[in-house]
């Protein structure tokens, strides 16, 4: 797909990569403009095409006393809100047929999770929505088996889908990103990096998904140098105390520091 059919994003002619960021799941309004404010600002800067991210809702948590969301309703319209805010196209995940209509109301593009990412019904569901589809790969799947999973798009006559790699899983509680499923997964759909996720230790003895923040710019350095299309991140400006996923986000003041190496990167790429 072409990056200029996701509405509202802006530099597009910049040569850079786009960049899909924001906070792991919506918490509130103030704090998903405060964060959205952030990036808007920083991506402007530095060219670089932006989609705010933020789920509305985490079906997929280990423990029921998890936070999953603070209603699907509220949520969803913090999302809009942003979007019409700082006129910027928005994603969120979903995770029943159902969620597909509801959700395309709001946002921008829809987002498979790996996890579900081989659910025929959800993902067609999606691709039927007309929005533009992001399929994150399975920890357990392959690159090459990626291409059903966007021929199932395909065949609904939307041509607007993406895939993102966010790790493989590599025993019980790691992750590991194998860099050859970029250029594999580029033959057949616009390829994005899921950086944090990509470095999260899944499923601890509490309960509570690890991860190693420390290696976000080892990964995106490389990503970018391999010339991966896109970038994800989530980010928050007090990771620690974060309602999901913090331990693998990019801390918000970190971000302008990263995204100004990637570009150097991307920038030199382009020139050889």
């Amino acid at each position: 797909m072409n990056i200029k059919e996701i509405p509202q994003i802006k530099n597009t002619e910049s040569g850079q990569f786009f960049l899909l960021a924001g906070p792991c799941a919506i918490e509130g309004e103030e704090m998903a403009l405060k964060i959205a404010e952030r990036l808007v600002t920083i991506t402007s800067k530095l060219q670089i095409p932006y989609v705010f991210k933020g789920s509305f809702k985490k079906a997929n948590r280990s423990r029921i006393d998890s936070f999953s969301g603070i209603g699907d309703e509220k949520a969803l319209k913090i999302l809009r809100k942003v979007g019409e805010t700082f006129q910027i196209p928005t994603v969120t995940d979903i995770h029943t047929n159902e969620d597909a209509d509801k959700a395309a109301q709001y946002v921008d593009v829809l987002q498979i999770p790996a996890f579900l990412v081989r659910q025929t019904d959800l993902v067609v569901a999606a691709a039927n929505t007309g929005k533009v589809v992001n399929l994150k790969k399975g920890q357990f799947m392959s690159p090459e088996s990626m291409k059903h999973a966007v021929q199932k798009v395909l065949d609904c006559n939307n041509q607007n889908v993406m895939v993102t790699d966010r790790g493989t899983m590599f025993g019980y509680q790691d992750m590991i990103v194998d860099f050859r499923g970029i250029p594999t997964m580029q033959n057949f759909a616009t390829t994005v990096l899921d950086v944090t996720h990509s470095l999260q230790q899944p499923n601890q003895m509490a309960g509570v998904t690890g991860g190693r923040p420390d290696m976000i710019e080892t990964i995106a350095k490389a990503g970018i140098a391999v010339g991966v299309d896109g970038i994800f991140i989530e980010t928050h400006f007090d990771p620690a105390n974060a309602k999901s996923d913090g331990a693998n986000m990019l801390h918000l003041d970190l971000f302008e520091n990263l995204m100004t190496k990637l570009v150097a990167i991307r920038k030199t790429v382009n020139s050889l």
